[in-house]
């Protein structure tokens, strides 16, 4: 018995390395054939992609040297995933506005997908997505969004937040939870119908928890429809109060502070600014979204931040629900792995197993299919760094946005809150945000490190999360009146 144990046991052993072999190279011959198709890109190693080119503390930077050598579209592995990244602006701009429809769908990363269980406005898709968006851009309509009274809020807002800014008497303070509280608020009324107090500890609570999440993260009225019932429950309006919340407080205060940093850094650009808001705007009389179209260098520095700043510098992940064909190359639907015996497939912004056993002429094999189609990243720093758009991409140049007489200059690359038909449904409401808050600061103080700190001293580097912050820094802010 031993000896026919040990003879089995060997067959066992042969059939199994056969098998193994015959599935290699099947799996071999059918990823030659999909590059054939498939975007170029760095060859993938076993197991981990192209996860060894990635610096995953700034993944950024390390796409933008794989943009320079593959070009304006690539794959890349991260694990044994497929994902395909679109770079620089003319690329990104067919994909996001001229073939809207093929790469319109959010990508069905889990970390989102546990956050939000794919509803609300920022990670849903389909007819849900469609019935949610109208909904909310209709309602944001009714409480006055891109009218006077959303004016009026922000106007309200800045009252407390420079007054928060005089308490500290010109010694040092961090903005940062702060400023998070004062852009909150001006959602926080309109989706709330109130603000709160900065002193308040569940709301402070709140906003540090969102911080954390970041930095952890990487229309028409609707017609009472058939498919009503199953848009609007509590948990799709939960989800969307949700994404307006987080939405609408991380990204333009982490653009302010960039805002007051940089000005802190450039203390001539401050003294410009300063130098119009006097010229055009009254002492004692707070600003107001109108003197926008006045104010063409301050606009200008505003639109620079957002740009330099680049706080959000992958996008949010898109996903091609039919295969599409993009600058002579197809994107797959569904992008499959194959491996034998092994349903524990290691993705990089995928932990799901998705793994459905196929019969196979030579035995029984393991197929890993995403369900969503191929995930693609339409690259924002590749848009707002991109060479071929702006003179000087990597330096905080506010003549970027200015023309010869100095007007204000409008940049079709400029794309912070991305584009089609995914853009930011709050990017109305933020731009008005900026400005207000960042000429009500600067119009009441003059912003500079604290001593012992140069201006070379400030760093510029960001810090690692799904937001692009700044790192920790102190700020001094001294009355100009």
């Amino acid at each position: 018995m031993t000896v026919l144990s040990y003879a089995l046991t060997r067959i066992d052993l042969l059939l199994y390395f056969t098998i193994c072999i015959l599935l290699f190279f099947f799996w071999f011959n059918r990823s030659k054939k999909s590059k054939e198709k498939m975007p170029p890109g760095p060859k993938p190693l076993p197991i981990i992609g192209n996860l060894n080119l990635v610096n995953l503390k700034k993944p950024h930077e390390s796409l933008m040297e794989l943009h320079e050598k593959y070009g304006e579209i690539f794959t890349m592995h991260f694990g044994p995933k497929k994902t395909v990244v679109i770079a620089g602006y003319r690329a990104v701009k067919d994909a996001l506005v001229s073939q809207a429809d093929d790469f319109g769908e959010r990508a069905d990363t889990p970390l989102f997908k546990l956050i939000s269980e794919g509803k609300g406005i920022v990670f849903s898709n389909g007819e849900l997505w469609k019935a949610i968006r109208r909904f909310t851009l209709s309602t944001l309509r009714d409480f006055g969004m891109g009218k006077k009274t959303i004016e009026a809020r922000i106007q309200d807002e800045l009252i407390p937040l420079i007054e928060n800014f005089k308490s500290h008497n010109e010694k040092p303070f961090d903005t940062d939870i702060i400023m998070n509280c004062a852009v909150s608020n001006v959602i926080c009324s309109i989706i709330f119908g109130e603000r709160f107090e900065y002193k308040d500890t569940r709301f402070k609570k709140l906003i540090r928890l969102m911080g954390v999440n970041e930095k952890l993260a990487g229309s028409p009225k609707m017609v009472e429809s058939t498919k009503a019932e199953t848009h609007f429950d509590d948990e799709n309006l939960v989800y969307s109060v949700l994404d307006l919340f987080g939405a609408g407080t991380g990204t333009t205060s982490t653009t302010l502070r960039w805002g007051i940093l940089l000005m802190m850094k450039y203390p001539e650009i401050q003294k410009k600014i300063q130098e119009e808001i006097r010229t055009q705007i009254k002492q004692g009389q707070m600003p107001r979204a109108d003197d926008r179209r006045n104010m063409p260098y301050t606009e200008a520095v505003i639109h620079e931040v957002q740009r330099f700043a680049n706080i959000i510098p992958l996008n949010l992940s898109h996903t091609t629900p039919n295969d599409v064909y993009f600058r002579g190359y197809c994107i797959p639907k569904n992008a499959p792995f194959w491996h034998q015996h092994l349903c524990c497939c290691f993705f990089f912004s995928n932990f799901e197993l998705c793994c459905k056993r196929t019969e196979l002429n030579s035995g029984t094999g393991t197929t890993c299919i995403k369900k969503n189609g191929t995930e693609v990243i339409p690259f924002l720093t590749s848009v707002l760094h991109d060479k071929t758009q702006w003179e000087t991409p990597y330096e905080f140049n506010p003549n970027h946005f200015l023309d010869a007489k100095g007007k204000f200059l409008k940049r079709d690359a400029f794309m912070p809150f991305s584009a089609g038909r995914r853009a930011c449904v709050g990017e109305s409401l933020a731009k008005m945000e900026l400005f207000l808050f960042f000429t009500g600061l600067l119009q009441i103080f003059t912003f500079y490190p604290p001593p012992g700190v140069s201006r070379e001293d400030i760093s510029l580097e960001p810090g690692t999360g799904f937001l692009l912050f700044p790192l920790p820094h102190l700020v001094c802010a001294k009355l100009n009146y």
